[in-house]
């Protein structure tokens, strides 16, 4: 039984707990039932693969511990999502009237991206015009924030309303529709295996993706809220991807700057450009820390020149320049890939595995991409294995300090 025939499709589909209490009673037998025969076919392939520890010590283990996250939720103001809502539309207001202006009077709409592709491209004639497969003008935002960096006006006027309307739609206008009746909390819904790497997923709704960049997107996290006489404590691990880089690929130079402290983006810029650490210029280090992160995910000189407003001639003069500074990273890269070739997986340093079978496709870009992903998995992997693992012991350490924080 498809869960779309239980709880619909589209917009029209609804949680879980609104269906009726028939078909989800076989619903849910049957998912019990398949999960049986499930866990009797892949056990045996847990053992013979090695990875019983990760199952035992990790998956099992944090299975309670989400429950109860989700369990919990979390409160949220209304009053500072409504608050923001009001002035994210006053904002769409005023750019649509500067459009306007622009246009000599003429009311654009700017939610129609074909609308927005025949004026940009068809009237005004600006540069770097494509069309997708139906024949419309591209007004994807990479193309508009071309054309902005550019210096015109119009695609970042389009770009700011684009903005201003997905923080309505997706948050605040959103969210106060997933407080729950009785709990007054949201509650989402995290996913243990949605992901190749290992990564947590969640939704209805999505907390892991509120943006925190924008100025816009950290006043929406602050109307998550702790309950009266409580704090909300947020933890994190500093740059551990950079750090597992250094361990897994052996870059002692990378290894002895973390242990000491040191500021890895500056170091990184000291040790490719010849510049002293202190009174480094902030683009020097921005440039660097864009390399550091990334080299992780496999960037090439054009996604560097773009992220940072260069040439492709000069983006690709860093990447080289850093694999000479740092050449046990290339071959960490080179190791890896021909690895996942002949096996089809890589592994995380806890035994996970994260399979690429497309590593091997004929077509280049197909196995381009999967190259990239298996070189990130083994750190992004292994650094949601370590999350994890704090995860599941976060509330006995809790409990045993004798603190009431869950």
């Amino acid at each position: 039984i498809a869960f779309t025939e239980v709880a619909g499709k589209g917009k029209g589909q609804v949680t879980f707990d609104r269906v009726a209490l028939e078909p989800a009673t076989t619903y849910a037998a049957e998912d019990a039932d398949v999960t049986l025969r499930l866990w009797r076919v892949f056990k045996p392939r847990l053992v013979a693969d090695g990875m019983s520890t990760v199952y035992e010590t990790l998956e099992r283990p944090l299975i309670s511990v989400l429950v109860r996250m989700e369990g919990r939720g979390i409160a949220i103001d209304r009053t500072i999502l409504s608050r923001l809502s009001s002035e994210f539309a006053q904002g769409a207001a005023r750019i649509e009237d500067e459009i306007a202006e622009i246009l000599g009077g003429e009311r654009l709409n700017i939610g129609s991206p074909k609308q927005i592709g025949d004026v940009l491209f068809g009237r005004l004639g600006l540069p770097g015009a494509t069309k997708t497969p139906t024949g419309a003008w591209s007004t994807k935002a990479n193309v508009l924030e071309e054309l902005a960096e550019a210096g015109h006006t119009l695609p970042q006027k389009i770009l700011d309303w684009r903005q201003l309307a997905k923080l309505r739609s997706t948050y605040t206008d959103a969210l106060p529709n997933y407080v729950n009746a009785r709990t007054k909390r949201v509650h989402t819904s995290y996913a243990l295996a949605a992901t190749t790497t290992g990564r947590l997923s969640s939704s209805e709704p999505n907390l892991q993706n509120i943006p925190i960049r924008t100025e816009e997107g950290r006043r929406i996290r602050r109307a998550f809220v702790a309950e009266p006489g409580r704090l909300l404590v947020s933890a994190d691990y500093s740059q551990i991807e950079l750090r597992l880089l250094a361990e897994i690929a052996d870059i002692p130079r990378l290894r002895e700057a973390f242990q000491e402290g040191l500021d890895i983006h500056a170091m990184t810029a000291s040790e490719m450009f010849g510049v002293p650490v202190e009174g480094m210029p902030a683009e020097v280090r921005r440039r660097a820390k864009a390399i550091n992160f990334g080299i992780i995910y496999g960037i090439s000189a054009f996604g560097l020149a773009n992220q940072l407003g260069i040439g492709r001639e000069e983006a690709g003069l860093y990447i080289r320049r850093y694999f000479e500074r740092f050449p046990g990273i290339r071959a960490y890269m080179d190791e890896t890939k021909t690895f996942c070739r002949e096996h089809g997986y890589v592994e995380t340093l806890f035994g996970r595995r994260c399979h690429y079978p497309d590593i091997a496709a004929s077509n280049p870009s197909i196995r381009a991409f999967n190259e990239r992903a298996a070189i990130n998995a083994r750190l992004q992997g292994t650094a949601a294995d370590i999350i994890r693992r704090a995860m599941v012991r976060m509330e006995p350490a809790l409990k045993q300090a004798g603190l009431s924080a869950q």
